[in-house]
């Protein structure tokens, strides 16, 4: 059985860091990528960015890029999202989910081709 499960959230001051992990178990994760999604409330999940488990290769939301960081973490078998300078506006729920097949390399930021996903952590950036 595939799980999924984030740690991490919390409550940061704007330009402030926190440090996202999303255990990943139940299954070898080659040849799939590991995405991260948000929810605000009120809106719908959205794309944050991912990471190729094989390859390492990795792709931001334009909202996020340069200050967010998805990175694997072999040991843990799972993966982490670095998020640095943040703003009011990312605050969320925060999704790991994971999907398997060929990214282009713009692709793959649907909620669809991901079959699995975790429970979500959220993150408070107050201002």
């Amino acid at each position: 059985q595939v799980q999924l499960v984030e740690s991490g959230g919390g409550s940061v001051q704007a330009g402030g860091s926190l440090r996202l992990s999303c255990a990943a178990s139940g299954r070898t994760f080659s040849g799939y990528n590991m995405g991260w999604f948000r929810q605000a409330p009120g809106k719908d999940r959205e794309f944050v960015g991912r990471i190729s488990w094989s390859s390492g290769s990795t792709y931001y939301a334009d909202a996020v890029k340069g200050r967010f960081t998805i990175s694997r973490d072999n040991a843990k078998s799972g993966v982490d999202l670095q998020m640095n300078s943040l703003k009011p506006e990312d605050t969320a729920v925060y999704y790991c989910a994971a999907g398997a097949g060929y990214c282009s390399a713009s692709g793959c930021v649907g909620v669809r081709f991901y079959a699995y996903w975790g429970q979500g952590t959220q993150v408070t950036v107050s201002s």
